[in-house]
């Protein structure tokens, strides 16, 4: 696809960094997290705050009923929360398909030892891991990567391990390690849009070389 204007902030961006925001029949505008709904939409790429920033002053409504070409527009003050959660839900459904596609490390013996022999390209630790548990594996990632010394670590999810054990079908899941480089830019694509829209960005590289596949299940 080419690229999307932010209504708000006036961007272009690629439209899988946007979120797209449809209008129903009953003129209720709603998120479209995964731009599948029929006819016009209007993206936003905007942090949460901002979002509600504009909400509040009445600036959405202005630039929705541009991009729709109509004032009958039902904005739920819910919206911030359920584009929140239907990020959250991307991100959840995408670690349950490489999780069945055998793509996912669980465990922190497993873990430790796939990433000091180089083979983790993406890791991920749960909201509410322990601290000391995510720095002995921050450690092995670095030993593997040939970067110790440097400020190389995981990513601490906005997702704790209840969450992330129900996604991945499996018992107390609090620590990810991703294998497939391609299965880890999968994975850093929907996690980036969620840490965009929290405003909390890590901007973490995803490790090893890139190829482009499908995704599995997609």
């Amino acid at each position: 696809m080419t690229e999307r204007k932010c209504i708000l902030s006036g961007d272009r961006a690629d439209p899988e960094t946007l979120v797209r925001l449809a209008l129903g029949p009953n003129g209720e505008v709603l998120p479209d997290i995964r731009a599948k709904a029929a006819g016009r939409g209007a993206w936003i790429g905007v942090p949460r705050a901002e979002l509600e920033t504009a909400l509040a002053k009445g600036k959405l409504k202005g630039a929705l009923a541009r991009a729709f070409k109509t004032g009958e527009l039902q904005i739920p003050d819910t919206l911030p929360d359920l584009i929140e959660t239907g990020l959250r839900k991307v991100l959840l459904d995408r670690l349950g398909l490489e999780a069945r596609a055998s793509m996912l490390l669980t465990g922190s013996e497993k873990i430790d030892v796939a990433a000091r022999q180089g083979k983790v390209s993406l890791l991920l630790h749960a909201s509410d891991a322990a601290a000391d548990g995510n720095r002995k594996l921050d450690q092995a990632l670095r030993v593997g990567q040939e970067a110790e010394g440097t400020d190389l670590a995981g990513i601490v999810l906005p997702v704790d391990r209840g969450a992330l054990s129900m996604a991945m079908g499996r018992d107390n899941v609090v620590h990810i390690a991703v294998t497939d480089s391609r299965a880890a830019s999968r994975l850093r694509a929907a996690l980036g849009r969620l840490e965009s829209y929290l405003g909390c960005a890590t901007g973490a590289p995803v490790h090893g070389e890139q190829d482009s596949a499908d995704a599995p299940g997609a």
